[in-house]
């Protein structure tokens, strides 16, 4: 009996780890775009991570960096192909890092967002390997402190999420691809059922991520995509990411719960991209009258990175382009 009590655990654990992997076939695709070099570095621990340097890069003056988390099953290639963000760092200038998760610790290359100790600064989790990163990178090119920031695409949504409340100091603004709330679960269970579900109520994550942020809070500009038909995350998790961190902004806005920022959108436009989908964009503002968030929300489209390349894994080429909007969302805050 109790070997076949083991075993079962083990189906069960397989089964929660098919469906965390929300993400891609292990075929290799495409690599890149873009005329600078694509570096790979090995971090420790069986961490590896690439950076793209654009072929402007001399070294004369600071850049940005941005930081691209994949999902599960995905590598840096994959996703460097699919967001085409090296392109767009080698028309603008700024360098891109790209994480990746160790096998031995995910063997579907998942970030573990849905377990407490990598929710927390300081930790030795995943966030704070993340953030050695940025530090290495930091150390070998001449980073604009001021302009560091954080995208992802699922399980990589959720750790940018992570990011955005543990090292508020490091990263300036974040961008969230069908991922979740900071705190959606502390299991993998857990993370089950909020990819379906939702986590707990915006209301007590949005104070958690607010008592993570500490004394290094600031306000958190959050962009975030998430598709109509996605049922790997489903929209319910969009509408908390906003729910989250107009709670932990309005925190942070004047220390009172009193909803100086709140998850009612202050200006609802829609449009359609020429050829293909359509979409409504959300943007909220704080009490001043500046924005301070926005929302996509993509008709119609599943599991995906809006607008992106079929060269990469889980994109949509027909949606609005995420890749360049974040990226400008980032740079007017």
């Amino acid at each position: 009996m109790k070997r076949q009590n083991v075993f079962h655990k083990l189906g069960i654990l397989a089964l929660v780890l098919v469906f965390l992997s929300a993400f891609v076939s292990m075929t290799p695709k495409a690599s890149y775009a873009g005329t600078g070099t694509f570096t790979e570095y090995y971090y420790g621990s069986n961490f590896y991570y690439k950076v793209y340097v654009p072929s402007t890069y001399t070294g004369a003056a600071t850049v940005p960096l941005m930081v691209m988390v994949h999902g599960c099953l995905q590598n840096p290639d994959d996703f460097a192909a699919g967001t085409r963000m090296n392109a767009l760092a080698e028309e603008k200038g700024f360098i891109v890092l790209y994480p990746e998760m160790n096998y031995w610790a995910n063997t579907n290359m998942c970030w573990n967002w849905f377990y407490d100790y990598n929710q927390h600064r300081g930790a030795a989790g995943e966030a704070d390997i993340i953030k050695g990163m940025v530090d290495n990178v930091k150390a070998s090119y001449k980073i604009n402190s001021s302009k560091v920031y954080a995208a992802g695409l699922s399980a990589g949504g959720g750790m940018v999420s992570i990011l955005g409340a543990t090292y508020p100091d490091v990263f300036h603004a974040i961008g969230i691809s069908a991922g979740v709330e900071y705190n959606a679960a502390d299991t993998a269970l857990g993370g089950i059922s909020a990819m379906t579900y939702g986590g707990p109520d915006p209301y007590y994550t949005g104070y958690d991520a607010y008592y993570e942020m500490g004394s290094r809070k600031h306000r958190m500009p959050v962009i975030v995509f998430h598709g109509t038909s996605d049922t790997t995350v489903y929209p319910v998790n969009a509408t908390q990411v906003i729910g989250q961190w107009a709670q932990t902004n309005d925190y942070i806005d004047d220390g009172l719960d009193n909803d100086s920022v709140d998850a009612t959108a202050d200006v609802t436009t829609t449009g359609t991209v020429t050829g293909g989908r359509s979409y409504t964009k959300y943007v909220y503002k704080d009490k001043s009258g500046a924005e301070l968030m926005q929302y996509y929300k993509v008709t119609g489209m599943t599991h995906a990175w809006s607008g992106g390349s079929s060269a990469g894994s889980y994109t949509d080429p027909a949606g609005p382009d995420a890749t360049r909007i974040m990226w400008d969302f980032f740079t007017t805050h």
